[in-house]
């Protein structure tokens, strides 16, 4: 319920602070007869996050045994991928997405193609939507169908949707640099979590070599722990000291990834996921800002609506002056 709560909260912060953007500049412009394009793009990525949650969920019955594990292992690191993508890619674009989120509603609204609009929120939020459908199917596929798992992705979606609306009222300032700074760290912890086991997925099913194939080290009647187990044995095995039932294993894994018994195989690929991304991810968070850009004006005359002119936005706006901490 920890790990999910915590990754509700910050796509489902992430996805109501674009929203709030766009529909505050809207409001601005004077444009509010365009709001519900912009809202039925929101709606339709949620429609898709929730049907891609339906077919991983209910698609895997109808297979054997190893074609979960393959589709399990497979759909993990095409998360981990995803989610490493999203956090690096928050991390160069933050500072700009602002002024890029305000620069398309300019240019649907100039060029009157008002339906553009549409492919704007659905855009915005299908990011977040899609990486959260995968995080959720993933967690559900490790920790099982506790109603637990999803209970703290609503909890989170929830704060993150109360959150987002008083941040765009202006009614309560974050610290959003530090908030997702703090965040991506943690997704870069979960990430290596889905790649081990995507790892141990793979191995079941016998695409890796590992514990459960005829290449595993054996010693004393059962496959090698330790060093004797090195490559494709056991790295450790806790579970007489650390019940994969416990609460403490839950927490070990959903936090860090930790599961009582892993692989030679899953620990490398955790140690060398956290190490290489981690580190990059750090180096980016010491690099001093750079001011983005100017970008070239066009508001001359007849580059904008009548009403968009007559009603431009002033940069100090509720949400301009509450999302400038780095932001999506």
């Amino acid at each position: 319920m920890l790990a999910t709560f915590l990754i509700g909260l910050r796509e489902g912060l992430e996805a109501a602070l674009v929203v709030g953007i766009l529909v505050a500049y809207i409001t601005r412009v004077g444009r509010k007869d365009v709001l519900p394009r912009l809202w039925l793009g929101v709606v339709l990525a949620i429609v898709l996050a929730l049907g891609i949650g339906a077919v991983l969920t209910f698609g895997e019955y109808a297979m054997t045994f190893q074609g979960q594990e393959i589709l399990g292992g497979t759909m993990s690191l095409l998360t981990v991928g995803m989610v490493t993508w999203m956090i690096f890619w928050m991390q160069r674009s933050a500072r700009t997405m602002k002024k890029s989120l305000e620069g398309g509603i300019d240019q649907a609204l100039a060029t009157g193609g008002l339906w553009a609009l549409v492919i704007i929120g659905f855009v915005s939020v299908a990011r977040e939507g899609v990486e959260s459908a995968l995080l959720l199917w993933s967690m559900t596929q490790s920790f099982g169908s506790s109603p637990f798992v999803l209970t703290g992705a609503v909890f989170g979606y929830g704060i993150a949707a109360v959150a987002g609306w008083l941040i765009a009222k202006g009614a309560v300032k974050l610290d959003l640099r530090r908030f997702f700074a703090w965040t991506g760290g943690f997704l870069v912890i979960v990430a290596a979590g889905v790649l081990a086991y995507a790892v141990h997925d793979l191995q079941e099913a016998g695409v890796l070599v590992g514990p459960f194939t005829s290449l595993a080290p054996v010693a004393h009647g059962g496959v090698a722990v330790g060093i004797a187990g090195f490559p494709f044995g056991w790295a450790f095995d806790l579970t007489g000291a650390i019940p994969p039932g416990s609460a403490l294993a839950t927490v070990l894994q959903a936090t860090v990834g930790f599961m009582p018994q892993m692989s030679w195989l899953q620990v490398i690929a955790w140690v060398l996921f956290t190490g290489v991304v981690g580190s990059f991810f750090v180096r980016g968070l010491r690099r001093p800002a750079r001011s983005p850009k100017p970008m070239p004006t066009t508001e001359t005359a007849g580059s904008r609506p009548a009403a968009t002119r007559a009603t431009a936005p002033s940069v100090n706006g509720p949400v301009a002056a509450h999302v400038t901490g780095g932001a999506r």
